[in-house]
């Protein structure tokens, strides 16, 4: 990790004004929290924040890609899930009043992953200004709260196929390249995080993913994947 100077983020430099959680803050308002902004950039499997720290700081991604983890005793590892620029990470102890510990690790995913925080005090002596833009947080963070419900979900009431299916719409969505061929998803996984992500074995995750190749749906290339027909993929995830 190296820690770089915010020195007054130029406005186009704002993270805050990319992101959910501040999308209805105004650039003046915004403005008020760049003094309190702290910058540092991270190589390819850095640990921004580590499961059981009890730092109460906010977290957004300006570059990169991160995926959150979890260890278990005997050092099983569960990928949570992949962030992208503009994303929060580590919200939970900021918000809980207790704060922490973290409930999970972050992993920078590629070299140049640059982040920028938030201390806690900063944040809330900012929300007794702006009381309004708690409201919009809620908001955001109950959306957030769905998904992680619904994943919860899908674990328990849908197959692997199905929820690889849904996985691999959800990646080619956010991260997707329009290619000749269809819509090229560099996930930059190996075959045992990308099975992490499922929810299943790497043999069972393998299996289904032969199956979509067989029938045409998507190909394989390294940690892409290429997909020819996304209509049949989301098709298999509503089975």
């Amino acid at each position: 990790m190296s820690l770089e100077t915010p020195n007054a983020f130029a406005d186009e430099e704002n993270i805050l004004l990319h992101t959910a959680l501040f999308k209805q803050v105004s650039p003046a308002e915004a403005e008020e929290l760049l003094p309190h902004l702290k910058r540092a950039a991270f190589d390819k499997g850095d640990y921004i924040f580590s499961e059981g720290d009890t730092d109460q700081r906010m977290y957004l991604l300006e570059q990169g890609r991160v995926k959150l983890i979890r260890t278990s005793s005997d050092d099983r590892v569960q990928l949570l899930s992949i962030h992208a620029p503009g994303e929060v990470l580590g919200e939970i102890p900021v918000f809980d009043p207790h704060g922490g510990p973290r409930t999970a690790s972050a992993v920078a995913m590629s070299h140049g992953t640059r982040v920028v925080w938030l201390e806690h005090d900063a944040l809330f002596a900012w929300l007794d200004e702006h009381p309004r833009v708690a409201i919009d947080m809620l908001q955001v963070m109950a959306n957030r709260q769905r998904g992680n419900n619904e994943r919860i979900s899908d674990l328990v009431f849908m197959d692997v196929p199905a929820r690889l299916a849904k996985i691999l719409i959800n990646l080619g969505s956010r991260f997707g390249e329009p290619v000749e061929q269809g819509l090229k998803v560099p996930h930059d996984l190996t075959q045992e995080e990308l099975a992490q992500l499922v929810g299943s074995s790497r043999e069972t995750v393998n299996k289904a993913l032969m199956d979509f190749s067989n029938r045409g749906w998507i190909a394989r290339d390294g940690r892409s994947i290429i997909i020819f027909q996304p209509g049949m993929l989301i098709r298999r995830s509503r089975r």
